[in-house]
């Protein structure tokens, strides 16, 4: 077999974030739930161009932790741009929510209620419910949120303690494949809001979660689930209402925007003892593993399916080959693809997957000291000039 020259020095990953389609994304969200407005999921991506962008367009942030909130901080954001949208917050990041006033924040069980209460003399507290998320690729609600016959208590417990509530929030799971789901917590909304308000909190915020897909090929499109979202809205919290809408997409915006580039830093090829034979199988090692940005693979049931694709043009006639692609840690687990079809690659050559956006870069680790990949971010002047136009009007 012939040796092939290495073609570059340069072999580290790295992502490209489309700008053009972010905005294309937050359009789309505008368009069709013109009532909600978006509070970006940090946990999903915290790649500062995406979160600057998205601050121009309007939309607010949800945080999970002192760090996220500090990081909006830093990009300009304001405490209005914020939801602290955890129920489970350390005692120091709810202090520090305090010192920076961050007021809004959720809650869902009477002993946070207490430490909160504690610690944040001017919280707005969103009370989070229990919804029904069986129709979810990955459940919350086992984990988070206060039964509705809990909320009665939770809510006398509120006032007791001279705390604000302000609103309901729900999560009715990452990966909704029922649009019905959101119709059903929408209700359940209703009736915790009517007990506060009875109760004489001033209910004026519902929060609808997440569990929106940003890809086109997902089994309900987003025009389906805003459909039914609108309906329920109509139905149980009327425009006359008062009553703010908010959501906190995270997959949504992100996932479709990015696309990292790998390079294949090694390579096996098993034969069964002819070199030329077509049914060799190739096995390659590329830079980006389950440990870094692919970490989703096993840790995200929702996540888009990793397809990698050659940079370069393929002939539809070019010979395909039994591969499998590899990560580069030294863990024996770190496989992404074994029965997958491509043409043979050399060291050096590249490839790329699309739509890997959301929880890559969050979750990913240096682990065997191997470097994160770098984040480059490509825009138009058109859009660009709508951003600051839109940022301008705001």
């Amino acid at each position: 077999m012939t040796a092939v020259a290495y073609k570059s020095d340069i072999e580290d990953s790295f992502y490209v974030a489309n700008l053009d389609r972010l905005y294309m994304m937050h359009l789309r969200w505008v368009t069709n739930l013109p009532r909600v407005r978006p509070f970006f999921a940090v946990k999903c991506n915290n790649t500062p161009a995406v979160l600057k962008m998205l601050r121009a367009l309007g939309t607010g942030f949800d945080c999970a932790s002192k760090n996220e909130i500090k990081l909006i901080l830093s990009l300009g954001g304001t405490p209005d741009d914020i939801i602290y949208a955890h129920t489970i917050k350390p005692l120091s990041h709810i202090k520090y929510a305090y010192a920076h006033g961050i007021n809004r924040m959720t809650f869902d069980n009477e002993e946070e209620l207490v430490k909160i209460s504690l610690n944040h003399p001017n919280v707005k507290l969103v009370l989070r419910i229990s919804v029904d998320d069986s129709k979810s690729m990955l459940r919350l609600n086992t984990k988070f949120g206060a039964s509705l016959e809990s909320v009665g208590k939770l809510l006398k417990r509120a006032k007791e303690l001279g705390v604000d509530v302000i609103g309901v929030s729900f999560h009715v799971g990452s990966g909704c494949t029922d649009s019905a789901a959101f119709k059903q917590a929408i209700a359940d909304a209703r009736y915790a809001f009517d007990i506060g308000s009875l109760m004489g909190f001033q209910m004026n915020l519902l929060d609808i979660g997440g569990g929106f897909s940003g890809s086109d090929s997902f089994k309900v499109t987003f025009e389906e689930f805003s459909e039914v979202i609108n309906a329920a809205l109509n139905d149980f919290f009327p425009p006359e209402s008062g009553v703010r809408v908010i959501a906190e997409p995270g997959r949504y915006y992100a996932e479709s925007v990015f696309t990292l580039a790998v390079n294949v830093i090694a390579k096996k090829v098993m034969t069964d003892g002819e070199e030329n034979s077509t049914k060799r199988k190739m096995i390659y090692y590329i830079n980006e593993g389950l440990h870094s940005s692919m970490n989703f693979i096993v840790s995200d049931p929702c996540a888009s399916k990793v397809n990698p694709y050659p940079h370069k043009p393929v002939g539809r006639s070019e010979q395909r080959y039994m591969t499998a692609l590899w990560g580069p840690t030294c863990d024996g687990q770190d496989k992404l693809k074994d029965t997958y079809h491509l043409p043979e690659l050399h060291i050096g050559d590249w490839l790329l997957i699309d739509n890997i956006g959301a929880y890559s870069i969050t979750l990913s680790s240096d682990f065997n000291g191997f470097e994160r990949a770098d984040v480059y971010s490509a825009v138009t002047a058109e859009t660009y000039i709508l951003k600051l136009l839109h940022a301008k009007l705001r």
